[in-house]
């Protein structure tokens, strides 16, 4: 079997048709190598909403050149307490508010990333931040489409702020905004009376948080106790403007007073982040009618984000077992070819940069669970950009072994057809996958994937295939293997 093995490996690296099978193989090792290759089918699909809770929001408003559709995200945050935080004692603290202790400002930072190519840097954008009436809870599942307002998730008489920002903040000076240490922010000032909902008023949210320390402790122990009894969160909504969207990458809750020190009187800065260890959420809203027509289309299939467009891939499971049902499958590949923009309009979503290929009944379950690809159910794979004189097969995304896969449905199906021969007809969908955009985090040593997302960033492509496709047809690549 060594060079059934052999074969194996060089077949996953090299990007063409196998046709070295036999050149492998002597008559000592008795193995008789074939390849063959069988059509694929695809189409569109709609993604309706995808699981919303990451590690990345992103926040913005623009139009889709492609469908002329406008596509806005928006996000909830709750914020995160260290294990052990500590605030100086109330008095110390030089700033007072009706005899105790109180902030001197206070404020929410949202840091921002370049935005998307289509977006103008002096874009005027509206904003408003409002304060959530209760925290969204842990162990519910939220997807991109659940709406925090008509949900009823908006406290009456809170926090509303609202603020006219642009990713290039002309605010600051030249010389701090071409600084290698400066980064994008949007900040929502909170320096206004805050009523709090016992109707107890403080001069600014930032004095309302500090009182709460010092009076209810208990609250600070943790962040879930913190969101439930002191800030359940805020939701960031984009209320006017058209051409800015970015990933925000730190979120920061920052309480600024001032104390007196050992020697000298200090400034003091109470920071609490928006991180993945508390529940973030992204609402997307999308044209639905313009992503139903892009669906319809035959010709070819689409990815599309955020919660846009899937492409649903038939693998042809029966052809590859039946016919070599005496042969150990070595290798399967197959390669979607990546379709050039029609347009060079410079506004056009960028390129998918990860794919998810995935089982279509444990498409939602596979995200809820927080799988990971494995290499038997699920894979990933990168794109493959344009190289010249270099590989062929680029501007892809390929899949280079996918035998398990291909063993492993054909398995179920046998398994079921033995209790039930109806059983195809129960279950339609058994050999379909579902090609998706993803984003992953990766160990803190860089080894590896510990996390999949689905991307919620702006990404739109054309793939060859679709039930009229005029091109050369998708085919996966099988490599079988038999002793005389």
């Amino acid at each position: 079997m060594a060079a059934a093995l052999a074969l194996v490996a060089i077949y996953s690296c090299d990007n063409d048709d196998m046709n070295i099978g036999q050149s492998l193989t002597s008559e000592n090792d008795k193995l008789q190598v074939t390849t063959t290759s069988y059509d694929v089918a695809t189409r569109t699909i709609l993604a309706d909403s995808v699981l919303a809770q990451s590690s990345d929001c992103y926040f913005g408003r623009v139009r889709d050149p492609q469908t002329g559709a406008d596509v806005t995200s928006e996000f909830t945050t709750q914020f995160h307490l260290l294990e052990h935080i500590y605030i100086s004692p109330e008095e110390k603290i030089l700033s007072r508010s009706e005899g105790r202790a109180a902030a001197d400002s206070c404020d929410i930072i949202l840091y921002i990333q370049a935005p998307s190519t289509q977006d103008d840097s002096l874009t005027a954008m509206k904003m408003r931040a409002t304060e959530l009436s209760k925290p969204l809870e842990e162990g519910r599942r939220y997807y991109s489409n659940f709406n925090p307002t008509q949900a009823g998730f908006l406290r009456d008489g809170g926090i509303k702020r609202n603020v006219v920002f642009s990713y290039a903040d002309l605010t600051e000076t030249d010389s701090a905004r071409t600084s290698d240490t400066y980064q994008p922010a949007i900040k929502v000032t909170l320096n206004q009376p805050y009523t709090a909902a016992d109707g107890t008023v403080y001069d600014n949210y930032g004095t309302y948080i500090l009182r709460q320390y010092y009076d209810h402790p208990e609250r600070f122990s943790n962040s879930y106790t913190f969101a439930h009894t002191v800030c359940p969160g805020f939701l960031f909504e984009i209320t006017d403007g058209l051409g800015f969207h970015s990933r925000v990458s730190d979120i920061g809750l920052r309480i600024f007073y001032t104390l007196q020190g050992d020697t000298s009187v200090v400034s003091g800065r109470l920071v609490l982040a928006g991180t993945r260890e508390v529940l973030q959420t992204t609402y997307v809203h999308n044209d639905q009618a313009s992503l139903e027509r892009m669906a319809k289309e035959t010709q070819h299939t689409y990815l599309k984000t955020p919660a846009g467009l899937f492409t649903e891939v038939t693998l042809p499971v029966a052809q590859i077992k039946q016919s070599h049902e005496g042969d150990s499958l070595l290798a399967a590949k197959i390669t979607f070819q990546r379709l050039n923009n029609q347009s060079s309009d410079s506004r056009m979503f960028s390129i998918p940069q990860m794919l998810l290929l995935v089982q279509k009944d444990s498409l939602k379950s596979f995200f809820e669970n927080g799988k990971v690809p494995d290499n038997v159910t699920s894979y990933y794979t990168s794109y493959n950009y344009p190289q010249t004189n270099l590989y062929q097969n680029t501007n892809t995304y390929t899949f280079n072994n996918l035998s398990s896969l291909i063993t492993t449905l054909w398995q179920q199906r046998v398994k079921g057809m033995a209790a039930d021969p109806n059983w195809e007809q129960h279950h339609p969908d058994w050999n379909k996958m579902v090609l998706v955009p993803v984003a992953s985090t990766k160990s803190s040593s860089g080894s590896g994937i510990v996390g999949i997302q689905h991307d919620m960033s702006l990404t739109s492509t054309r793939l060859v295939g679709g039930p009229d496709n005029p091109n050369e047809p998708i085919r996966i690549s099988i490599v079988y293997a038999k002793f005389k």
